[in-house]
């Protein structure tokens, strides 16, 4: 028999290539199209920079050879898996094809993305995960679950290494959810969406209960009332759109620092509307985010976890170009009291900020954390020391501005000077004490007060006796617990100062494997 042809050796190479890029055929990438998704290729184009996507492992096929699965094999077994650049930076990628065996993980698809995720922890470049896909492949037993456990492992070893991202645009059920819980964001896409442990069917069966996969499991589910996912998008390029945006802050590994951009906002504007922002009365509400907008670079500030635990803000800004991290109460919400929910989604975020170089700037407003036998039964004692524990544990610079109260131990915890906070402000109508005037009176003078004749005279007279000598900054201030009372017209130009004093900061903790947060 001749020998092949090297021309014939290409051509053959061309129709594998061929049919590795038709994965399960126009039929089935129509109907993702009806659905209102991208096929797993269009969704890896708009995500990368344009023509930089390399593809890895593009002829692998499963090895299943039970319940006729020998004649079911599509080149790239339903994975896509590769690298390219996001504004020029490095990223590996992998995207779950529906339309092979819908997306289904198989002992040789894991191996594809195992192999990209160690290339990416040994170059020092993001992990994002394009998930949509019906789980585990059943014909495989055993074989698809170990390759969920190879995943987690790297998932796991490789957190606060190199960012790794999560978008679900599609199903992601079972033992599938446990990749992207481990990462460090996830976003979903709402109407198309959805993740849970067991779905619908099963939990009927087990306790009775009816509920629609996007009732259990959708974006809003999970963006306000799980807080499982941190971003809620329109459609898969709103999606994809907000991945690109989000790397734009954060370094691609734990050695680098995050990426700067010229900046062009003056680093010394002054902001005189912050001077009436505080109301005259220290129970009215006002939006802290108004304070952010103000002060950051452009007005502009990319929000994590916005629908969930609206009590405390977190997310990225810039000050003269650098990323930052903000962690912010929000007195607009429950009076911007500390709770279950807002601990955690605080706590989070700032150990990513301290994990990936990212300045922590913290505006306070908190008048304690939320009272009640719910809070207490759900823990709010060990759920309040996760964020304390964040940010005492955290190294990278911290500044902190107290815009109004700080009472008890919400003070403390709030990236106060003595959890290691490097620079602390506080704005003149800041209320820092134990609790608030009136609470205090009750307890301090409670003698007092019973034996008064006109005891509500005398407990107001009272009240503004301890708010003139306790609640405000300058008795913190002499204690040296804020390193300075500014205008509130002055703080974008005080936080630059402060964090550019702050960019050779070096600290570390004691040495250890690890500490044992509250979990």
């Amino acid at each position: 028999m001749a020998a092949m042809k090297l021309e014939d050796k290409i051509a053959e190479l061309k129709k594998r290539d061929q049919m590795a890029q038709e994965g399960g055929g126009a039929q089935r990438r129509e109907r993702q199209h009806k659905e209102g998704k991208m096929s797993a290729r269009e969704r890896i184009e708009f995500l990368l920079d344009e023509g930089t996507f390399e593809e890895t492992d593009k002829l692998v096929t499963h090895r299943c050879h039970d319940f006729g699965m020998a004649e079911q094999k599509y080149y790239g077994d339903g994975f896509i898996t590769g690298y390219g650049r996001v504004e020029g930076r490095l990223v590996f990628v992998f995207a779950q094809d529906f339309t092979v065996f819908g997306g289904s993980l198989s002992e040789a698809n894991a191996g594809k993305i195992v192999k990209i995720m160690d290339l990416a922890a040994k170059m020092g470049a993001p992990v994002i995960g394009l998930n949509d896909s019906g789980g585990a492949r059943i014909q495989e037993g055993v074989m698809s679950l170990a390759g969920y456990a190879d995943i987690f492992l790297r998932n796991t070893l490789y957190s606060g290494v190199v960012p790794q991202i999560s978008a679900i645009m599609g199903p992601c059920a079972g033992g599938a959810v446990y990749s992207p819980a481990i990462t460090d964001f996830i976003l979903m896409v709402d109407q198309t969406s959805y993740m849970f442990i067991t779905g619908p069917d099963v939990i009927k069966l087990v306790t009775h209960e009816e509920v629609t996969k996007d009732q259990l499991g959708g974006a809003h589910t999970h963006n306000e009332t799980s807080g499982v996912a941190h971003f809620m998008c329109r459609d898969d390029a709103e999606c994809l759109s907000m991945v690109r945006e989000l790397l734009s802050f954060i370094p691609s590994n734990n050695m680098e620092d995050p990426p700067r951009k010229a900046c062009t906002d003056p680093i010394d504007r002054l902001d005189e509307k912050l001077d009436s922002l505080i109301p005259d009365q220290s129970n009215m509400p006002y939006d802290m985010k108004d304070v952010i907008h103000t002060v950051v670079d452009d007005g502009y500030f990319f929000e994590i976890h916005e629908h969930y635990a609206k009590n405390i803000v977190v997310g990225f800004a810039r000050f003269n170009g650098k990323p930052v991290g903000i962690v912010a109460n929000q007195p607009a919400m429950l009076a911007g009291t500390l709770d279950i929910n807002a601990s955690v989604k605080g706590a989070r975020f700032v150990r990513f900020c301290d994990c990936f170089n990212i300045p922590l700037v913290t505006f306070e407003d908190v008048p304690g954390f939320l009272p009640g036998t719910q809070q207490e039964f759900g823990g709010i004692i060990k759920h309040g020391a996760k964020l304390l524990y964040a940010f005492a544990e955290a190294t990278v610079p911290k500044v902190t501005v107290i815009t109004r109260k700080a009472y008890g131990g919400a003070y403390c915890v709030m990236a106060s000077k003595h959890i290691r906070t490097d620079v602390n402000y506080a704005w003149p109508s800041a209320e820092i004490a134990v609790m608030g005037p009136e609470g205090a009176v009750d307890i301090v003078y409670k003698r007092e007060l019973d034996g008064a004749e006109n005891r509500e005279a005398v407990r107001q007279q009272k009240i503004e006796e301890f708010r003139e000598r306790l609640a405000n900054p300058y008795v913190a201030a002499d204690r040296g617990f804020v390193d300075a009372v500014i205008q509130p017209r002055e703080t974008r130009k005080k936080l630059i100062q402060a964090l550019e004093m702050l960019e050779t900061k070096r600290d570390k903790n004691p040495p250890k494997k690890h500490g044992n947060i509250p979990l």
